[in-house]
């Protein structure tokens, strides 16, 4: 073999230990040690003596369990959640997507190995009986004639310049990139999953409270009614009361839209079609509210939010894709051989005389286009610039979502506090109420207004318990779930 066939050969070997384009190199992890006015660690939220009033503990470089919303202790919340994770669309579109990276990838890393053909043809001709010579060295006798030809064929394009390592590299990323992509629809969906059905619980609440609390209204409306016909009321004092009454009727048909829009969201979440009610109820006095809560620094923040290492992993391909763009600038390098037998009889074929070979190394190289290989590079170019500025923004938005989260937590629990003691206030008024009332001391109308304001305060209660433990389901997501605690291999 000659020496100008080998160069092609000892080109390739001499590229493998390189590729052109720049290395990729993890971003620098945030040094910031805390989320500035954001409780890190050590402090205790507020505490109330109503249920969902425990305090909460921040705890620095806790870890968090993967199945996080167990936490709850909820059996019907944990059934909604594991009903989601199997039958939910998004899930299931997520699943498929790292499979086909997985398989695209699969197919990118074919192209570091030769290609190798095989090829069988039968041709049947006649050849002009006025030529002067006979293609198939016969007797010109019978004009007719067939061919058959077996062969196999390998060609090999060298990675002199690492182009195909770099188009491996960013196709492995690639998967990266979809493997953190099915955990953020994992944790976004378990998420969602555990507000809606916190919020669905609450509105259920806030209509029974409402629906007492107009209840009360229409008996006070009629109170006032009999007061007027006495004369110990006035037309105005009707009227006041009346549209009283009509101010909380009217807060009850967007409570039910709520609700029912909420059960429908609910229903999409499981990957079912809207229903009356949903599979599971929850309640929010058979819920517990997580008194421990983890808090990680963000240095350790982006190695757990999927959604940082997605971007990160997206940076990685961005970069090499650079690699790709410039190693198309270059000399491509090509190496081709085929053997195979060729006879005028099938049964011929492979026998004495009838094998055939060839090799062959090509080099190409793009004198003109244009600009268009330039034009490329320079959009790799900035496809890394994007890259790096979205994971700039995906980091700062992990940190902002933990902040919120904390700043959240602390103020729910002072909230809950202050609204806890005022329901007790309005409840122990109302007692006292209808004590005096029962000893003659006060009107029916001074109690039915004791018991508004003591119903009124029910509605705010319910509403800061149900934040608090919606925030608390904030902070769980915005530190990313717990996935990396999951057994490896299981699936959630």
């Amino acid at each position: 073999m000659s020496r100008a066939f080998l160069l092609p050969v000892a080109l390739a070997l001499l590229g493998a230990a390189c590729a052109v384009g720049p290395n990729y190199h993890a971003p620098a992890p945030p040094q910031s040690t805390d989320y500035g006015a954001a409780p890190v660690s050590g402090p205790t939220t507020a505490t109330a003596n109503v249920p969902g009033g425990t305090a909460q503990h921040f705890e620095l470089g806790r870890e968090l369990p993967p199945e996080w919303w167990r936490l709850y202790q909820s059996q019907a919340l944990d059934q909604l959640v594991r009903a989601a994770l199997q039958d939910n669309p998004g899930v299931a579109a997520a699943q498929a997507a790292l499979r086909e990276a997985n398989e695209l990838y699969a197919a990118q890393r074919a192209t570091l190995f030769p290609s190798l053909q095989g090829g069988f043809s039968a041709l049947r001709a006649k050849n002009a009986l006025a030529t002067i010579a006979n293609p198939t060295s016969l007797p010109q006798t019978n004009p007719y004639y067939n061919l058959f030809t077996a062969q196999l064929s390998v060609s090999y394009q060298a990675d002199v310049f690492g182009g195909q390592r770099r188009a491996l590299e960013a196709q492995e990323a690639g998967v990266e990139v979809t493997r953190f992509e099915l955990e953020a629809t994992y944790l976004t969906l378990t998420s969602n999953v555990v507000v809606t059905a916190l919020q669905e619980a609450a509105l259920r609440e806030q209509i029974a409270a409402t629906e007492r609390l107009l209840a009360l209204q229409r008996e006070l409306t009629s109170t006032v009614e009999a007061q007027q016909g006495l004369g110990s009321a006035s037309r105005l004092d009707l009227l006041s009361q009346q549209a009283a009454e009509g101010q909380t009727a009217a807060t009850l048909p967007p409570l039910r839209k709520q609700l029912a829009q909420t059960r429908d969201a609910l229903s999409a979440l499981l990957g079912q079609l809207p229903q009356a009610d949903p599979p599971a109820r929850v309640d929010l006095a058979e819920l517990t509210l997580p008194a421990d809560l983890p808090v990680s620094l963000p240095a350790r923040l982006i190695e757990q939010r999927p959604d940082v290492r997605a971007a990160a992993a997206n940076l990685h391909a961005a970069t090499a894709e650079v690699g790709v763009a410039i190693a198309d600038m270059l000399p491509q390098f090509t190496l081709t051989a085929q053997l195979g037998s060729s006879a005028l009889e099938i049964g011929k074929l492979f026998s004495s005389y009838t094998g055939f070979w060839a090799a062959g190394a090509s080099l190409s190289q793009t004198l003109f286009d244009a600009g268009a290989l330039r034009h490329r590079k320079r959009a790799a170019d900035a496809a890394l610039d994007q890259a790096g500025a979205e994971y700039r923004a995906a980091v700062l938005l992990a940190c902002e979502n933990v902040a919120d989260s904390l700043h959240a937590l602390a103020a729910d629990a002072d909230l809950l506090a202050a609204t806890a003691a005022t329901e007790q206030a309005a409840r122990e008024s109302f007692e006292i109420a209808r004590e005096q009332r029962t000893l003659g001391g006060i009107s029916t109308v001074a109690l039915l207004n004791a018991e508004q304001s003591y119903r009124q305060a029910q509605l705010a209660l319910i509403q800061a318990r149900a934040n608090r433990y919606a925030d608390t389901a904030a902070l769980f997501q915005a530190l990313g779930g717990g996935w990396w605690n999951r057994p490896k291999g299981e699936s959630p």
